[in-house]
């Protein structure tokens, strides 16, 4: 393989999941104080709203179409079209030549990009009422009050998404040259900046109201620091570039063919998000209550999905433009292998234990009993699809790799109609967790139908090995669940103390852990040679 083995996956991995777990842990520490401070009232429903539409726009133009667009183009670029190889490959003059042309791409893209999202901002920020009547949340037409904060709340928010799609770009690029830190860290500053906001609130205490307008404050200078940082890193490689008057070139024209069908296919899940948003909008609170509940089951899905979604594109792009299949199918395997082996625990605790995590994370404050059992089912729910969720991460790059964005375009569309029906077939009948629910088994059919074209085309292939080691993988959460579910009556009737429930809580998720990871390595599910290096780097930290 040009430039990487998948022998050293797992670290590349751990690399990406470090950082995302970080901004995760802060991640939970804003939630709680936002628990604390709105509860599921007025203003918390609405600012969740509001800023689902511009992280709508993000992920499915940014992060969705042009990430899975750009990555493979940008790595074919650096290889020399499939010429200059790795750096450690080839002479020098073949590698400048391809990190000109990356270069020269990049500053292409980035003059089409930006112009396009200064006007796609302005149109927006000028129709904004129209927009939060129609698409933002138009269950809430019928209170003044909280259609106007929306309204006022949405048009601050949404330059995010101007900053946070260079922010993708940049950090395709940064990935694409195997610097994945720096990309995967600054997602943190915003949970720092509204940690801080929330802070000063609950000291001085705040109206709800500007607690609200504050935050939405808060959450666009959290872009505009995120840009600055990734802009020096891009720098620091050797990849800055001027902005440019925008033209098509060929390259550029290609990435936009691939961008049509992946604006679907990188943002069904935010699709989804969006369809139950709007639906949920008829239930008082329902979208704080669900937003609580995919804040947990995010944790997971951030650090695992993400960082095998972030890591494997490229490298599966450039292992392909070098021609290496062996390699490619060595790294999809390992990929599977490892999304599952930290997916499957964390899938069967959230739904064997919900309660007691939710209680022991948000319940202070405005957050109440009837809140936690409410956010716990919605958990539960979400936390059925888990798996399925990660491991589209794991077989959509086997078709972006090789520029086949049809395909998983397909499927894309077959998931959102299936969650719209479901939505609104379970709605009536289980409120918040039915949207929930919708949104987990859109997930599994989607990852059925892209695993099955897969195998049929032969793009991948399991191996004898990767099959014996999800059996382990299963065959071990399974022990772990029937252990949490031993305990759960106990946890569920704790001492309101909060130590008295982390300690409990927190022994019992640590002894599940313990017998999920004894019993994998164990049956084989984990291999402890390809562990080890992890392990070794991270007592060379202590």
């Amino acid at each position: 393989m040009a430039g990487g083995k998948s022998s050293g996956l797992i670290g590349k991995f751990a690399t990406v999941g470090g950082a995302t777990m970080a901004s995760r842990v802060i991640g939970f520490v804003r939630e709680a104080m936002m628990a604390g401070a709105l509860g599921t009232g007025p203003v918390a429903d609405v600012f969740y709203t509001c800023f689902r539409f511009p992280n709508l726009f993000r992920r499915l133009f940014a992060e969705g179409a042009f990430n899975i667009a750009f990555v493979p183009l940008f790595a074919k670029e650096l290889e020399g079209h499939g010429g200059a190889g790795d750096k450690s490959q080839g002479g020098a003059g073949d590698i400048k030549s391809g990190e000109d042309q990356a270069r020269a791409f990049a500053r292409d893209v980035f003059a089409v990009l930006a112009s396009w999202l200064i006007v796609l901002t302005v149109l927006a920020m000028l129709t904004m009422p129209f927009l939060v009547a129609t698409i933002v949340a138009p269950g809430f037409k019928d209170t003044p009050e909280k259609f106007d904060l929306a309204v006022t709340m949405t048009r601050i928010m949404f330059p995010y998404l101007l900053c946070m799609s260079l922010v993708a770009m940049f950090s395709g690029i940064l990935n694409s040259l195997r610097r994945y830190f720096l990309a995967a860290i600054v997602p943190v500053l915003l949970n720092i900046i509204l940690v801080f906001i929330l802070a000063a609130a609950i000291w001085f205490e705040w109206p709800e109201r500007e607690v609200g307008i504050a935050l939405a404050w808060g959450v666009l200078a959290s872009g505009v620091v995120q840009l600055a940082a990734l802009w020096m890193g891009i720098r620091r490689e050797g990849m800055g570039f001027r902005l440019a008057m925008p033209k098509i070139t060929a390259p550029v024209k290609r990435l936009l063919v691939l961008m049509g069908p992946g604006l679907l296919t990188g943002g069904v899940l935010q699709i989804n998000l969006l369809v139950g948003t709007i639906i949920a909008t008829a239930q008082d609170g329902a979208n704080a209550l669900l937003n609580y509940a995919d804040r947990l089951n995010q944790l997971p899905l951030g650090v695992i999905g993400i960082a095998v979604g972030v890591v494997l594109l490229p490298e599966l792009s450039r292992a392909l433009k070098s021609g290496d299949a062996a390699e490619a199918q060595k790294l999809q395997n390992r990929s599977l292998e490892f999304a599952l082996a930290l997916t499957l625990p964390a899938a069967v605790g959230f739904i064997v234990i919900p309660d007691a995590i939710v209680s022991l994370l948000y319940e202070r404050g405005a957050f109440d009993a009837t809140a936690t059992r409410n956010t716990a089912m919605a958990l539960a729910a979400f936390a059925s699809g888990l798996p399925a969720y990660v491991a589209i991460k794991v077989f959509q790059p086997v078709f972006f790799a090789r520029e086949d964005m049809k395909t998983p375009f397909r499927l894309s569309v077959l998931m959102v109609v299936v969650n719209i029906a479901a939505s609104l077939l379970m709605f009536p009948i289980l409120g918040h967790v039915g949207i929930a629910l919708a949104t987990s088994i859109s997930a599994w059919v989607n990852v059925i139908g892209l695993a099955t074209i897969a195998w049929r085309r032969g793009e991948f292939r399991p191996t004898a090995t990767t099959l014996r080691r999800l059996a382990g993988l299963l065959a071990s959460a399974a022990i772990m669940g029937m252990l949490l579910w031993f305990l759960r009556d106990w946890l569920t009737g704790l001492d309101e103390i909060f130590f008295i429930r982390l300690a409990a809580v927190g022994g019992t998720i640590l002894l599940g852990a313990l017998i999920y990871f004894a019993a994998a390595f164990a049956s084989g599910g984990l291999s402890k040679a390809e562990f080890a290096p992890l392990l070794r780097r991270f007592r060379k930290t202590q």
